[in-house]
């Protein structure tokens, strides 16, 4: 066997000690908030077995960094604290972290709504001009979709100002920006939001596959991504972008708009529809960051498949709360807004029933819910009044998170008591009352008897938050419902902060997204 020439010898293990380095992922960088009161993990990587050293705050904690070469160590809980301060880590190099402050921490996710950014608020201007604010933190994490588990991403920390706000959340911002002002502690906002997305894309595919409720949902995944790597898709693909182009030309010639481009095979299978796929690539590289909870705006693109949203909304509250073992951390969400036209006559509606979703949700601890029926545009699927939403979000955290005394949840239905031809239905104001909107009168109200026809009904005030539900054309009630439609017109609130009541209904009539059976 010959033997290495030495110089040779010398030269390969320089290299090798080279290439050896002390690693960290972009949510553990300068500027970062850290937060405060539990015991936040920091993590890397460097060569297998190196002993990594992470000192901050007086703490000194230890680990050997794994065959994978990562490592991690967990900080004791520390208080808040405004003053930047160097967090150091020492293993086969060395590297200090520059302005690192202890406070709140909150992870901002959905759909476009939460991505929907600072900028395009109605005041984002004005917004945006006061935002320059040095211990509130915010960084983004890049859209990646794939269903390989990512381990970090390319983003950085920064302190709120102009430039970084601007294109931030506008629901993050606004949410953290009053948890700042009115906690006085430093912030950092984590913005994760892919706008289109679906909720099963936000879990781990393994979870999902695992569970027999969401068979369905995953026997049309393996058949959809079995047919798009087919030569078949791949022409079709091709012969639409040419008739694309074609069409392309048609509109430009007679002044009109250009049509969407078709969506490639692979623009599905690395996108935000694909169960796992954000989470792989978006959620996982950030995944045990230390945070206080999550906010979420998201069931749009869910709003056809309400019944299934109903188990697969709380699974996903479900895996995130295990997957960062961090205990029942808060989650609350915005409630869909009111949008698409008004419907003249009551009935069915898939977005009520999302709604409806989401509500049965607060079933799980530490959840909350924003309604917002009175927030949207029917023409508009991302309202420009994100200052509003923010508002109702961040009650929730400061009432149950942080003990302030404010009004937090919006009025639910209680009871239902039929009398003749009328219906009494109790409203819970959870210690305010129920005030009706701009006249005496509860509007937004439908009543139906045993034959299921809807029909508008009057909504009569009583006392004790309760209302007398009837219509003419009902002798015989047998259900309610208030606010049942994908725009509805209602206007019942709270009468101390003027929360919308939540939308319900009395009945339970087959749903109409509720699968078919198949034929």
């Amino acid at each position: 066997m010959n033997k290495i020439p030495g110089f040779i010898a010398i030269l390969l293990g320089l290299a090798a000690s080279a290439s050896a380095e002390l690693k960290l992922p972009a949510i553990i960088s300068d500027h970062m908030v850290l937060q405060q009161k539990q015991s936040d993990p920091i993590w890397g990587w460097d060569t297998p077995g190196t002993k990594v050293t992470v000192t901050f705050a007086g703490q000194s904690k230890s680990a050997e960094a794994g065959s994978d070469g990562k490592w991690t160590v967990k900080l004791d809980p520390m208080p808040a604290n405004a003053q930047p301060q160097v967090l150091g880590i020492e293993g086969t190099n060395k590297k200090e972290l520059q302005d690192v402050l202890i406070g709140e921490v909150w992870m901002c996710s959905g759909q476009s709504n939460m991505g929907f950014t600072l900028g395009g608020d109605w005041n984002g201007d004005l917004e945006a001009a006061a935002s320059k604010l040095d211990t509130l933190r915010l960084i983004k994490v890049p859209q990646v979709g794939t269903q390989e588990l990512k381990q970090d991403f390319v983003g950085a920390w920064k302190p709120s100002d102009a430039g970084s706000a601007n294109g931030f959340t506008a629901v993050g911002f606004l949410f953290g920006r009053y948890l700042h002002a009115i906690l006085g502690v430093p912030v950092g906002l984590i913005d994760n939001a892919w706008g289109g997305s679906a909720a099963e894309a936000w879990i781990r595919r393994d979870t999902i596959e695992k569970d027999p409720r969401f068979k369905l949902l995953m026997d049309n995944t393996t058949k959809h991504e079995a047919d798009l790597q087919t030569d078949k898709a791949k022409a079709d693909f091709a012969a639409a972008t040419e008739k694309w182009k074609e069409d392309v030309e048609k509109a430009k010639a007679a002044g009109k708009p250009a049509p969407r481009a078709p969506q490639s095979p692979d623009g599905w299978l690395s996108g935000n529809a694909r169960p796992g796929n954000i989470f792989a690539g978006v959620v996982n590289p950030t995944l045990g960051y230390g945070m206080k909870g999550v906010i979420w705006y998201q069931g749009e693109t869910n709003a056809g498949r309400a019944y299934e949203y109903a188990e697969l909304f709380p699974f996903m509250i479900e895996q995130w709360r295990k997957e960062w073992n961090q205990g029942d951390f808060p989650f609350y969400w915005v409630q869909l807004a009111n949008f698409q036209p008004k419907k003249a006559e009551p009935g069915d509606s898939a977005w009520a029933e999302l709604r409806e979703s989401q509500t049965k949700t607060m079933k799980l601890p530490n959840t909350g819910q924003a309604v917002i029926i009175d927030l949207g545009e029917a023409n508009n699927i991302h309202p420009k009044n994100k200052h509003d939403v923010a508002a109702r979000l961040v009650r929730w955290a400061l009432a149950k998170d942080y003990g302030l005394k404010f009004p937090y949840h919006s009025p639910e239905f209680k009871s239902i008591e039929i009398e003749g031809d009328k219906a009494v239905v109790t409203i819970d104001c959870f210690g305010s009352s129920l005030r009706p909107y701009d006249i005496d009168e509860g509007i937004g109200f439908a009543i139906c008897g045993e034959d299921k026809v809807w029909h508008w009904a009057k909504g009569k005030m009583l006392p004790g938050n309760k209302v007398e539900v009837s219509s003419d054309q009902v002798a015989k009630p047998i259900a309610v419902r208030y606010a049942w439609a994908d725009n509805p017109v209602c206007n019942l609130t709270d009468n101390n902060a003027g929360l919308p009541v939540t939308p319900f209904r009395t009945d339970d009539f087959e749903m109409i997204t509720k699968p078919k059976p198949a034929k």
